[in-house]
């Protein structure tokens, strides 16, 4: 088995103020990962990284992710060419969750719907009848079926 680039989890004081990255992965071996634009600080997309895909992201500068539908490790701009250009890499208090501040190459989106932001939609509040949404972005940034063309579906629902 490969060693991993992460120092053991020894205490509360080596995680919350040590300078050791000792990621906390969930039972499944993932951990959340926000991803915002690095120039307008805009929340583009939320993933999972495993240490695998933390490793090549540390690595190669390049994001990389994991697949809970697909179960597969995937760099973002692999088919689609819109790769994330990691800026900096934070990790919270307790290094249970990774912000990846990303410059978008490509077609500088990161849905893929084909919006900018996975964050295209807000929830109306104060309707208690239904929790419909309204969009944030008006217009598609490209199209996802000349983009993905021969691919199956990017995601499952």
């Amino acid at each position: 088995m490969k060693k991993s680039i992460f120092a053991p989890r020894e205490n509360i004081y080596q995680v919350e103020e040590g300078e050791l990255l000792s990621p906390k992965f969930d039972q499944k071996g993932l951990i959340p990962c926000i991803i915002t634009d690095y120039s307008s600080k805009e929340v583009l997309m939320h993933a999972y990284m495993n240490t695998e895909s933390l490793e090549k992201t540390i690595k190669s500068g390049q994001g990389h992710y994991w697949s809970r539908s697909r179960k597969k490790l995937w760099k973002k701009g692999s088919s689609s060419g819109m790769i994330h250009k990691v800026k900096e890499i934070l990790i919270d208090d307790d290094q249970d969750a990774v912000w990846l501040k990303v410059e978008v190459q490509g077609l500088g989106a990161s849905c893929h719907v084909g919006y900018k932001s996975c964050f295209y939609r807000a929830v109306s509040k104060g309707n208690k009848s239904s929790t419909k949404l309204k969009f944030l972005e008006k217009e598609k940034v490209f199209d996802p079926k000349i983009v993905y063309a021969g691919e199956t579906n990017p995601t499952q629902v």
